[in-house]
């Protein structure tokens, strides 16, 4: 819908103006908040169910690639997607099964001090959070970028590198390809090593002619063609690549070893992080998490477009910034993101942050909270009136977040922070706060926010079922007795513990 008339002020001199007369944020900041609100206020219900903009590195505007068919999209199909794989994240369903028509004070299942490292000395009231000059932070170090190994394509099965493999239509076409008309043992017999799979690299590594991780791999889209004819492109191990780009380090260089029979193996740093992508797939442990299972495609909303279902639009704006500024700005640690009514954004790794505070009667931006909080019996114009909690002021935030997001495998040599991909997304909401500045609350401006938040502890690792001792000497195959505890662990779809993570020590020079 056009606009016809601005609500709030966005000329450069007004934004000028407003920024002398104590605003102190940019002209863009400025701009980003005014314009946003316009839409808002006059076009409540549109905005509200908006999927929210994506940038790029340079600021531009980008339309992300998803995984999800268009029509799983346009039915919202992929809602229900989502939710299977999230149940194997959770491990069971939430306790709270009670729907609750307010929403804004912060629930259990969507405390914040569940998720984050600080949790003990979470902090919460929005004043310190300033005084701290947390209203901005990255990582020390960027979590790096994988593909999702979808299922249709073997998984870690995938040939990535193999220059005769083309394009394939399905499950199917890729299984004949590398199981009957090119099967594994023909490239190790003609010394194209390099072309194989990660899985396929793997099993030569610990001597199994069987490639029983590799069968393992086909198995996992197989049961899904039987049944229906076909796998769906969005079936993947995403959930393991979003922990393991943070949980493991950057593999930087190609590693070289032995097989039992002494034939050299290259791993590229691709090949080295489908295998950690697939330990902390099927090796997990228990991850800490807030927020709902909403499996509804299309909870009922009210008159402003605002979702009444309490499951179907956790994490309360509250939760979600002191969980952002608590385990990125002061843990330095990442964790994983999920909207589950975005379907472009589905387990990513979160890099950094940054906001601008705002006046939501007034839409002048600011940079402490502050200047921008009023006094909620004075927010004439508030959409969700009736949904508020017991809160004395309200503040409104537009943040700008930016997480990894999937790339392609390559036989690059090298790995650096450069290759990989990311993508920024601005999410507006206000906080409820109590007469003291603390977190009690808040409202989002749009529906397609994030809802599930999930990582592991900081001190987990991803253990296969057996992982032997002992060491792997740099220019040697595998000790000899881990070669029969890595097959029998592939049958379980897991690469063994000792040796991914010995390869990824090698590869990023630890």
């Amino acid at each position: 819908m056009k606009l016809t008339q601005p609500l709030f002020p966005v000329s450069l001199l007004a934004l000028a103006i407003a920024t002398q007369a104590g605003a102190s944020v940019s002209v863009d900041e400025q701009k980003a908040v005014s314009e946003y609100l316009n839409r808002f206020y006059q076009s409540t219900q549109e905005v509200m169910n908006e999927v929210p903009a994506k940038y790029n590195l340079k600021g531009e505007k980008i339309e992300p690639t998803t995984i999800f068919t268009k029509e799983q999209i346009e039915s919202n199909d992929f809602v229900l997607e989502k939710d299977l794989f999230r149940t194997d994240i959770i491990r069971k369903p939430s306790s709270d099964k009670k729907s609750r028509k307010k929403r804004s004070p912060i629930q259990y299942n969507d405390n914040p001090a569940r998720l984050v490292d600080n949790g003990n000395q979470l902090i919460k009231n929005i004043h310190t959070i300033d005084a701290k000059n947390l209203r901005s932070a990255k990582l020390n170090e960027q979590p790096w970028s994988d593909t999702y190994w979808p299922l249709y394509k073997g998984a870690l099965g995938d040939r990535y590198g193999d220059s005769g493999l083309g394009y394939q239509n399905n499950w199917y076409d890729y299984w004949t390809y590398a199981n009957q008309t090119n099967p594994p043992q023909n490239y190790v017999n003609n010394g194209n090593i390099d072309a194989l799979s990660p899985s396929e690299k793997y099993d030569l590594l610990v001597g199994d002619s069987n490639y029983t991780l590799t069968s393992s791999m086909w198995k996992m889209g197989k049961g899904y063609f039987d049944s229906n004819g076909s796998v769906e492109r969005w079936m993947g191990l995403c959930h393991g690549w979003a922990p393991a780009a943070y949980m493991l380090p950057r593999p930087k260089n190609t590693v070289t070893v032995k097989s039992p029979d002494g034939v050299d193996i290259k791993f590229y740093p691709s090949d080295i992080k489908a295998l950690g992508t697939l330990l902390w797939a099927e090796a997990s442990p228990r991850t800490r998490f807030i927020g709902g299972r909403c499996n509804t495609k299309n909870p009922k909303q009210d008159e402003n477009g605002r979702v009444i279902d309490q499951q179907c639009f956790d994490n309360n704006p509250g939760s979600w910034h002191q969980s952002v500024v608590n385990q990125i700005g002061v843990s330095k640690r990442s964790f994983v993101l999920d909207a589950t009514y975005d379907y472009q954004v589905w387990n990513q790794p979160v890099y950094q942050y940054s906001y601008t505070y705002f006046n939501p009667e007034s839409g002048k931006a600011f940079d402490s909270a502050k200047d921008a909080m009023i006094k909620l019996a004075d927010f004439s114009r508030d959409k969700f009136k009736k949904y508020r909690g017991n809160a004395t002021y309200v503040v409104g935030v537009q943040m700008s977040m930016s997480y990894m997001v999937e790339t392609s495998p390559t036989h690059r040599s090298t790995d650096t922070p450069r290759y990989d991909g990311k993508t920024t997304v601005r999410y507006t909401y206000d906080l409820e706060l109590d007469g003291q500045g603390n977190i009690v609350g808040g409202e989002w401006y749009n529906n397609r926010h994030p809802d599930f938040l999930w990582t592991p502890g900081p001190d987990s690792r991803a253990v296969s079922m057996y992982n032997p001792g002992g060491n792997w000497q740099k220019g040697q195959p595998i000790p000899s007795n881990w070669k029969g505890y890595a097959t029998y662990v592939s049958r379980y779809d897991q690469p063994l513990t000792s040796i991914v993570e010995q390869l990824f020590n090698w590869s990023a020079g630890q």
